[in-house]
């Protein structure tokens, strides 16, 4: 029986893949990686930057675990991936009409908006922080995922901290090893600039890292002037 592409297969072709000692991380289709989450795991995914650790956003246990992993230090934030720009109103309260125009203009795409975090973000997400940085990607696989689990995601690439991003399911495999729960394969990944990083908070709003979406096409969309960090 054939399975969905998006759901029940992985998407190199296997000839490709490494061969994995039994105790290394496997390759998971996203119904398994869903399943995976669901008890506090953390997966590799693609997305359309690089590969990415998907946890709950919602799940303390599963975001210690990605900070862990990545051997990063708790006072870092890290981003979250939504299914669409509906699911911004479970994760963010009292969000600036700027935000929801950048989100209706830029979403799904490399454009990651920082507003005021919901309760039900938790602290270590955030890094004790009030707010949080949203972003829907164009890539299906995260947003399939966050739908089909029912919670956004954690959307830190998978790589420990300080060293490059990898663009391959066999690189995260090399790096990261049996520290994951699965991994999705999503082939290579074509070389890509990281998103954009906004906060709508400030007046003016302010460009905290440059990315895909220029100051220029910000300002267009926005009607106004974004400074720079």
């Amino acid at each position: 029986m054939s399975r969905p592409p998006c759901q029940d297969r992985a998407m190199a072709s296997d000839a490709k893949r490494p061969s994995l000692p039994a105790e290394a991380v496997t390759y998971v289709t996203v119904s398994e990686a869903v399943s995976a989450l669901r008890s506090s795991g953390v997966v590799a995914i693609p997305t359309d930057t690089v590969y990415g650790l998907a946890a709950s956003a919602f799940d303390e246990r599963a975001i210690a675990r990605v900070y862990e992993i990545k051997g990063r230090d708790f006072d870092v934030a890290l981003p979250v991936l939504l299914a669409d720009a509906e699911d911004m109103e479970r994760c963010a309260v009292s969000i600036p009409d700027l935000a929801r125009g950048l989100a209706g203009r830029f979403w799904p795409g490399p454009l990651t908006i920082v507003v005021p975090k919901s309760n039900s973000m938790p602290d270590v997400l955030t890094a004790g922080m009030s707010t949080v940085g949203l972003r829907v990607p164009h890539h299906p696989v995260p947003r399939e995922l966050s739908r089909l689990l029912g919670s956004p995601l954690t959307g830190t690439s998978a790589n420990r901290s300080g060293m490059p991003s990898m663009r391959s399911a066999s690189a995260v495999i090399l790096e990261l090893g049996s520290l994951l729960d699965g991994v999705v394969d999503g082939g290579d990944l074509l070389e890509a600039e990281p998103s954009t990083v906004v906060d709508v908070m400030v007046d003016p709003p302010r460009i905290l890292r440059s990315g895909a979406v220029s100051a220029e096409e910000l300002a267009d969309a926005a009607g106004i002037e974004f400074s720079t960090a």
